[in-house]
């Protein structure tokens, strides 16, 4: 349980961005890490062809889609605005939990070394008196 649960936590605050290639309506590549691989019909820019005098603009058939899935970046509460009352309630709370860790002082019994007198007689039957 403890696995998926980390499981859930990385996936929810992780970020990625999957890039896909189309031609036309056709994905033709996609990449998580990585651009996309083109299929090398885009159209050239108009800077390579600079000796023409002549330039057509065709729209080219090809385009590159980014979709990114953000992540959650809010799992640190912040802690910079405790009133008075939360750092009391925080100081005793350590404070009487780092308590039961300390050793306790033991003092010794004086009555381990003693021995009951005998008895003569049973004084609990002879007045009947019976614990129940």
């Amino acid at each position: 349980m403890a696995v998926l649960m980390a499981f859930v936590v990385l996936c929810t605050t992780m970020s990625f961005t999957v890039n896909m290639h189309y031609c036309g309506d056709t994905l033709l590549d996609y990449a998580l890490v990585q651009k996309a691989k083109s299929c090398g019909m885009e159209l050239s820019t108009p800077g390579e062809n600079a000796g023409c005098d002549l330039q057509i603009v065709k729209k080219s058939c090809c385009q590159d889609k980014s979709v990114t899935a953000k992540g959650h970046d809010d799992l640190k509460p912040s802690f910079t605005s405790i009133d008075l009352e939360q750092q009391v309630f925080i100081t005793s709370f350590f404070y009487s939990y780092a308590a039961l860790f300390t050793p306790q002082t033991v003092t010794p019994k004086a009555y381990t070394n003693y021995t009951p007198p005998l008895l003569f007689r049973d004084v609990q039957t002879l007045d009947e008196v019976y614990l129940i």
